[in-house]
């Protein structure tokens, strides 16, 4: 009798939570009480049940089935919870207060983890798992075209081994002793998306997970398209530095040609997939496949897909299948699961064959590895795997790596791979970033219009006393290498932007001990001409770079001239771009952040937000915001 009475009333509250005419559509935004900006990310449940959501990039959220004698609770980590009820309102905008206290803690259960796929407002109940204290919900994909981050996390790792290579600062240098700077671009963003998953868990990064140039080089900017010959504009700027008054900040953006996805080369990929049992949590192999699946989606049917995996052992899942065919990839995506040791080695080596069985002339050659980089069995080496990378790039054929999850995660080999492969590099923490990267960014992200795009500026040591470049640690190359074409460089990809900034000393303004004197020379002599005082230029400019299928560089120059600008006359492409690398030097504490705080980092960039139709800078803003209640407690 007990036993039916309890069923009765499971059934009762079932049948009480079903739509009917009763219920209603919630939509609304959640905001900052602080200072009105959008909250993404945040928990919206209807109270005392399984049914939940999450807000999208701009705080927005959408909730069915909700009756008026509901409840919805907001929350979200640093900010006060807050309930509201429904009653006849169908929309429901919150404030959430700021609470440092809670953004101070990071608690570790080691249960009652809610797992949670993604990404849109649809909702179907699950059943709790034994032991399991709060409700488990999962948000099921529907057709829409709002996809909303998802924000579990998984389980930590019990013990923490990512791997991160050191980084150490970029020091001024004396223009009259170094007056040459030698750089190769990079368009990679991985340092920036997983900033970001450390600030939303309450963790401060580590200060080598921080590369300032790849943070920087996550946002799109607002250069003008190339009109030459050359398939990218060159905009210097030469402004005010804001975080020290008597230095100059130099800002060079260069801009690819945008290439509309029609007239791109045919593609021949290979999906290379970690399926090992590390990649056994919602935020890793379910997460990349819908990723995947969304890359699916922009195949064209000249374009062609196979797909290889790898745990104890590689092999092939699809053969080389037209991009028409795209319930065929599918079906092979939503086939695998995780389980197993890691032999990337092999895996590389099998994508990499079939990529070249299946080579197109003329076309977009590329392995598309996805992992978390945790490659323990085979020619897991940095040196071996580098070797063979290298030579496959020499054969047309490049590498683009995508890296999910956290706890094991390896970021310097998967840095290492893509710059050896003339490939990019991106981290995917939530579905909003994989549509960033390869829906909104597909063409950047997969087709190159330039490869070894390499820097080299000349300062005039009349007008330039000292320069830092800020950033770009490891993209460093000697002034020799400039002009060597076998000298691998970075790629620049369809519509791409990249951006570099300079702290400079002027000359006659007090360096201190910034910049570091030699004794005199014994058997030359180092002279300014007097053509360089007489000067308007403070530096020349040169850029090398080669066709995508080409071996032979072409070389680009450009003088700046010129008066300073001041800071707040700059264009917000710079003033933008200026937070973030501001923002950047007080994660790493650098020793040359000047007076920079986090509220003026923010305010910076509330200045130079611009439009932000995707609302990528306004998160930023909430990173800083963030950053600046875990540093104060």
């Amino acid at each position: 009798m007990k036993t039916m009475l309890i069923i009765l009333l499971g059934i009762l509250t079932t049948f009480s939570r079903q739509p009917s005419n009763q219920t209603k559509t919630i939509t609304g935004t959640v905001t900052s009480a602080t200072n009105g900006s959008a909250l993404p990310g945040v928990n919206v449940i209807v109270k005392g049940t399984q049914i939940g959501t999450v807000t999208n990039l701009n705080g927005q959220y959408r909730i069915e089935n909700v009756s008026e004698q509901d409840v919805l609770v907001f929350s979200f980590i640093g900010f006060v919870s807050k309930e509201i009820k429904v009653k006849q309102q169908s929309v429901i905008n919150a404030q959430l207060d700021a609470d440092s206290q809670q953004l101070s803690e990071v608690i570790v259960t080691a249960r009652g983890i809610q797992k949670r796929t993604a990404v849109t407002s649809a909702v179907h109940t699950l059943s709790s798992q034994a032991n399991s204290a709060p409700a488990m919900y999962e948000i099921v994909e529907q057709e829409s075209d709002v996809y909303y981050p998802p924000t579990d996390d998984e389980l930590p790792q019990e013990f923490n081994t990512e791997e991160y290579a050191t980084i150490r600062e970029n020091p001024f240098l004396a223009s009259a002793l170094n007056p040459l700077s030698t750089f190769s671009i990079d368009v990679d963003a991985a340092s920036y998306g997983n900033i970001r998953r450390f600030i939303n868990q309450g963790e401060m990064p580590p200060k080598d997970a921080v590369r300032i140039e790849e943070m920087v080089n996550y946002f799109n900017y607002d250069y003008p398209q190339p009109t030459g010959n050359a398939p990218f504009s060159i905009n210097p700027e030469l402004v005010e530095c804001p975080w020290n008054p008597q230095h100059h900040l130099l800002k060079i953006g260069l801009q690819g040609k945008k290439i509309p996805t029609e007239n791109l080369p045919p593609s021949n990929l290979v999906f290379l997939i970690d399926v090992s049992g590390s990649m056994d949590y919602s935020n890793k192999l379910p997460l990349l496949k819908k990723a995947f699946r969304m890359l699916t989606d922009q195949l064209r049917p000249e374009d062609r897909v196979a797909m290889v995996v790898y745990a104890g052992a590689a092999g092939v899942v699809l053969e080389s299948t037209s991009g028409s065919e795209k319930a065929k990839i599918k079906e092979a995506l939503d086939r695998l699961q995780a389980g197993g040791s890691t032999a990337g080695g092999a895996g590389i080596q099998l994508a990499y064959d079939i990529a070249k069985k299946n080579f197109q002339e003329g076309g977009n050659n590329r392995v598309i590895l996805a992992t978390d980089g945790d490659f323990n069995i085979g020619e897991s080496s940095n040196a071996a795997m580098e070797r063979m990378i290298e030579k496959k790039r020499s054969e047309g054929i490049f590498l683009t790596v995508l890296g999910f999850g956290m706890g094991n995660y390896k970021d310097s080999k998967m840095e290492l791979l893509a710059d050896r492969g003339n490939g990019n590099y991106a981290y995917i923490d939530n579905i909003q970033e994989a549509k960033k990267v390869l829906v909104s960014e597909f063409g950047g992200t997969l087709f190159t219009i330039a490869k070894d795009v390499k820097f080299q500026l000349e300062f005039n040591p009349a007008k330039v006393q000292g320069y830092r470049l800020i950033g770009y640690e490891n993209r460093a190359l000697r002034s020799e290498d400039f002009n060597d074409d076998k000298k691998d460089a970075g790629e620049l990809g369809s519509g791409h932007t990249v951006t570099a900034l300079y702290e400079v000393i002027p000359t006659g303004v007090d360096a201190g001990d910034l910049l570091k004197s030699v004794d005199d020379l014994k058997y030359q002599r180092q002279k300014t001409e007097r053509s360089a005082s007489r000067s308007e230029e403070w530096l020349t400019l040169k850029l090398r770079y080669k066709a995508p299928n080409g071996n032979s560089s072409k070389l680009v120059k450009q003088p700046l001239t010129g008066e300073v600008q001041p800071f707040d006359e700059s264009s917000e492409n710079l003033q933008f771009a200026a937070s973030v690398a501001g923002f950047g030097m007080l994660l790493r504490d650098s020793q040359f952040k000047g007076n920079l705080t986090y509220d003026a980092v923010a305010q910076m960039a509330r200045e130079a937000k611009g439009e932000d139709q995707e609302g990528y800078r306004q998160e930023f803003i909430r990173l800083v915001e963030s950053c600046n209640l875990l540093a104060s407690n």
